[in-house]
């Protein structure tokens, strides 16, 4: 006689706050996971890279090279380098171990508001107001970009990659998908300046936010519309937006002070978590677990599912 299969677990949202960390950077502009989820980079106004163990709150390393505010940061997926952008127009690459400058790239003619590693970490994608997205290899010697992607008409906000795609968010109310297998652009227009974008988990579907206070899930392939999230407050500044680790929830910043969870399926509100008085300014979710990081300010919170232990009593 066969057994069941086991039910799935229903899915848990961070609604516990674990650790309040005081960054000492001035006001964190961004905060991100590492490919495991173990630590975590914050990007300060004071122009410095932290990197924490973030459930323990201890820093681990202070990155010092930028000439203004850092604005995005990036891990490798082997954790040895770092890739971060910001005011100062640069995007600059860093060795994990020893704190300093690898690489640092110039050619952007405006600030530099988002970075990615390719899978392999070979190539760094920036994009910035300037309207461009440049790839940058990591292992030449050369200054200039292998590639500049200039389509858009507007600030680049928001830049994402996958094993063959990159996905750009711009202010010129576009998103554009380019297809490096197959060599194509693909564009859908939303109407509203884009703050953030992103690939589901599995790969299907895009999630966009942008300043008319709304989310769209759309079909990555066919650009329809599969979902719109709505409750937030997104008019002004550039926010982060996610999927849970299990595509379960659409997850995004707000300039009200809380993080809103949305059924990604059903579009409905599932959870608005208070994270403090001013704007929730970015936020991470981690790859594998129920776990969040929001920054607010000059600090970041550590957020995990009311079920959770943490080992050894830290908490």
């Amino acid at each position: 006689m066969a057994f069941p299969e086991p039910k799935p677990r229903a899915p848990e949202l961070p609604q516990k706050r674990l650790k309040t960390l005081d960054c000492g950077q001035g006001a964190v502009r961004a905060v991100r996971f590492n490919v495991d989820g173990n630590y975590c980079l914050t990007c300060g106004s004071d122009k410095t890279l932290k990197l924490w163990n973030p459930l323990r709150g201890t820093l681990l390393r202070t990155y010092s090279g930028h000439g203004y505010e850092v604005l995005d940061a990036a891990g490798s997926f082997d954790n040895s380098h770092l890739c971060s952008g910001g005011g100062d127009k640069t995007v600059v690459l860093w060795d994990v171990a020893t704190g300093q400058v690898v690489r640092k790239f110039r050619g952007h003619a405006g600030k530099v508001n988002t970075v990615q590693f390719n899978e392999e970490a070979t190539v760094i994608l920036s994009g910035s107001i300037d309207s461009s997205i440049r790839c940058w290899d990591c292992r030449s010697r050369k200054p200039e970009p292998v590639q500049t992607l200039d389509e858009a008409r507007d600030g680049i906000s928001s830049v994402k990659v996958s094993d063959h795609e990159i996905l750009a968010g711009s202010v010129d109310g576009r998103v554009r998908r380019y297809d490096l297998r197959m060599g194509q652009v693909f564009s859908d227009y939303v109407g509203s300046p884009i703050t953030c974008t992103c690939f589901s988990r599995d790969g299907q579907c895009t999630l966009i936010s942008s300043l008319d206070s709304t989310l769209r899930l759309l079909d990555k392939d066919t650009g329809e519309l599969l979902g719109e999230y709505v409750g937030h407050k997104n008019q002004k500044y550039k926010l982060d937006c996610c999927l849970s680790e299990r595509d379960t929830h659409v997850v995004s910043c707000s300039e009200d002070g809380k993080v809103f969870f949305w059924d990604l399926v059903e579009g409905a509100l599932a959870l608005a978590l208070p994270v403090g008085s001013s704007v929730v300014q970015s936020l991470a979710y981690h790859p594998t677990e129920p776990c969040l990081l929001t920054a607010m300010g000059g600090s970041i919170q550590y957020w995990r599912e009311e079920t959770y232990e943490a080992e050894g009593g830290a908490g």
